[in-house]
């Protein structure tokens, strides 16, 4: 340390920019993660039954899509890389960091079937969506629940793995 105090400064820095990366990441979680849970019943609610009467559709023109492209995506990945920016800049290496992550990666894989689905919804080929959603909606809550145990608790995984 100098005796100007400076590494206290930076010291001081880096942890006010940590604090700000994990508040933007918290944000852009909940969005992300409420956009998850809504998806699937939002693309289950837009399948039409037989009617008899019909409005012509434009092509790609849904809400679903919307929430998809315009929040869902995006707060994903904010949270994505606000949450990178964490664990680089508070040398985070933990064995329940890699399971949160390996968590994390399996959500994004449900953020694309969600986008699967949201075209699968708007071709109106006869293909079973809803009960898709269903189980859709069921697994990404699950994964969110694991997350928040992992993130929580921070369990002692490697002893678990020595058991």
């Amino acid at each position: 340390i100098s005796s100007d105090g400076s590494n206290g400064r930076a010291n001081k820095e880096i942890s006010s920019r940590i604090l700000g990366f994990l508040l933007l990441h918290i944000i852009s979680v909940l969005f992300w993660t409420a956009s998850l849970l809504y998806l699937p019943a939002l693309i289950a609610g837009s399948i039409t039954r037989d009617e008899k009467i019909k409005e012509p559709k434009v092509p790609y023109d849904s809400i679903s899509r919307a929430v998809f492209t315009f929040v869902a995506t995006p707060a994903a990945l904010v949270a994505i890389i606000s949450g990178t920016l964490v664990f680089s800049l508070s040398y985070t290496t933990d064995p329940w960091l890699i399971a949160k992550l390996t968590l994390v990666t399996l959500l994004v894989v449900c953020h694309t079937l969600a986008g699967l689905l949201i075209l699968r919804a708007e071709a109106e080929n006869g293909k079973p969506v809803v009960p898709w959603c269903v189980l859709l909606g069921m697994i990404s809550g699950l994964l969110m629940l694991m997350i928040v145990w992992i993130v929580l608790g921070k369990p002692d995984i490697e002893a678990w793995l020595r058991w």
